[in-house]
Formats: structure tokens, C-alpha cells, sequence
């Protein structure tokens, strides 16, 4: 082999290589957090630091893992960038798709990252009345602790759903070129669950 040619073959390989690392780069996330329940212990009004952790978990529940599937519509997004799901889908009678389209049709019981496509055996929407889509997190609050838009939860329940529901914690685990929510599911279930014990107040806006 010539040697031009045996450097021709060497920098496709490296620009392949290269690529395929800035890709990857570019899809992984930027270091994002959640500040612990102590940490809020400064602000002494037990009304104002409860909202405040209530402000902190709203990262996660405005992050494109959570509003992806609580949409205002009929219709998950997907991706960062919160697209419209394609194929296009609808959220059907249980939120498990339509009859002739279930989300299990494609979305087994774990990621498959060779395909980009996300998996969790329970795979389907939030409730219509669950819908983060849009909203501020003082919005989003008001809805999560009224029963008649959360499902009939207390506001005790979200302890584990948020913190220890396996379907949330998909969020953290979202598999290849999607960002994560912030912090972990465990950071996120001690913030609820301070949150509760500080009267799940609610932030002004």
C-alpha cells in the first residue's frame, strides 16, 4: 500500500473516530445538581424554605425527562429539545396509546440504546390532568397538591412516587443521547419529602 494512501485511510478513520467522540460529547449533559434539604436551613420562615425546595425540585419536574411525557396535548414529546414524538402517537383511553398503537409496541422494558429508544415495562403518559407542559413550577405546585389534579394523591404519596417510582426514575437513566434530570431520583425524593414536612408550601411564581 502506498504510502499516501495508507494516510489517506488513517485520517478518515481519525475523522470517524473524532465525530463519533464529538457526538457523543455533545450529547451528554451539563453538569446540573440539586441542592440538599440542609442547605435550605438559612432561610428562616418555614413557609418561604419549604417553597424554596419546592423552587429546587422544580428543575427536575420542568426538565425535558418530566414534561416529555406530562404534555398539555394528546401527544408525547421527545428528545432535549422537546419535539413532537415521532412516529406521531396518541396518548389514547389510559395513556398507553391507542388500541392499534400501544407504547409497548416499541418501548420494551429497558432502553435499547443501539436503537435510541427509551424502555421501562410501564412505559406510558401522565394523567391529562398531570400536565406540566408549559407551566411555572408555582403552577405546576398548585396542581400536584390539589387532589382533583394529581391524581387523588397526597401530597405524602409524592415521597415515593418521585422518589422511589421506577418509571420516574427512568429520568435519571434516560440512556444514550438524552440528558438526565438534574441531581439523582434519591436527591429528588429528599427534597419532596422535606418539602412535605415543611407544609408543602408553594412558590409565589
Amino acid at each position: 500500500m502506498k504510502s499516501e494512501t495508507r494516510f489517506q485511510i488513517l485520517v478518515s478513520v481519525a475523522a470517524i473516530g473524532l465525530s463519533m467522540l464529538t457526538g457523543y460529547a455533545a450529547s451528554q449533559p451539563v453538569s446540573n445538581t440539586l441542592a440538599s434539604p440542609e442547605s435550605f436551613a438559612g432561610i428562616a420562615g418555614t413557609a418561604a424554605r419549604s417553597a424554596a425546595m419546592f423552587t429546587e425540585l422544580g428543575k427536575v419536574l420542568t426538565h425535558p425527562r418530566c414534561t416529555n411525557c406530562h404534555p398539555a396535548g394528546e401527544h408525547p414529546h421527545q428528545t432535549d429539545a422537546s419535539r413532537l414524538h415521532q412516529p406521531p402517537v396518541t396518548r389514547g383511553p389510559d395513556g398507553h396509546g391507542t388500541e392499534t398503537m400501544r407504547c409497548s409496541i416499541c418501548h420494551g422494558n429497558a432502553n435499547f440504546d443501539p436503537g435510541r429508544m427509551p424502555g421501562h415495562p410501564e412505559w406510558h403518559l401522565a394523567p391529562r390532568e398531570m400536565a406540566w407542559e408549559g407551566k411555572t413550577i408555582a403552577e405546576i405546585c398548585a396542581q400536584i397538591t390539589d387532589p382533583a389534579r394529581n391524581g387523588g394523591r397526597k401530597v405524602e404519596d409524592l415521597i415515593h412516587h418521585i422518589g422511589a417510582d421506577t418509571l420516574v426514575g427512568w429520568a435519571w437513566h434516560p440512556g444514550f443521547g438524552r440528558s438526565p434530570a438534574p441531581g439523582t431520583q434519591q436527591e429528588a425524593g429528599a427534597l419532596v419529602e422535606a418539602w412535605v414536612k415543611t407544609g408543602a408550601a408553594c412558590p409565589a411564581k
